[in-house]
């Protein structure tokens, strides 16, 4: 993983589906001290209903079937959450509380935020990296920055 400059009150946002972690660095470039901010969600805010086989689709006419793919309730619950962590970075940068921005998740989540963030957002992103560190304690993740 490659190091990550964060001055004095830049955030970090380690999000994933289904947790986001608003940290703010109350150090310097070098000496990293994160400081929580804000926290949202919760490992175990979704279960998903399990289900032994797909369901099944009956021709009008004839015998003939054909199974039909599953819904992801997990992944559509992750997006929603996803799209409501933009949309409070979008409050956050508007009302200039939030000026360089590093953003920390998941490859796929990562996709996800991206497309919801609107341009005001996309401009004070200064760095993102492809991880999950919402499970790792802040000293971890302040490691971790460095490189």
């Amino acid at each position: 993983m490659e190091k990550h400059r964060i001055p004095r009150d830049s955030w970090v946002l380690v999000c994933d589906g289904v947790k986001a972690l608003f940290l703010r660095n109350d150090g310097d470039a070098e000496l990293i001290n994160l400081i929580p901010v804000e926290i949202y969600g919760d490992k175990t805010a979704f279960q998903a209903p399990a289900s032994d086989r797909p369901g099944r689709i009956y021709q009008s006419q004839g015998r003939s079937r054909s199974s039909v793919e599953a819904v992801d309730l997990k992944w559509q619950s992750e997006e929603a959450f996803v799209s409501d962590v933009a949309r409070r970075l979008d409050q956050l940068v508007r009302n200039r509380t939030v000026k360089h921005l590093i953003i920390i998740a998941p490859p796929k989540v990562l996709g996800v935020l991206r497309a919801h963030l609107t341009p005001t957002v996309h401009s004070v992103v200064k760095g993102e990296v492809a991880n999950d560190f919402t499970m790792l304690p802040i000293p971890e993740i302040e490691q971790r920055l460095k490189g």
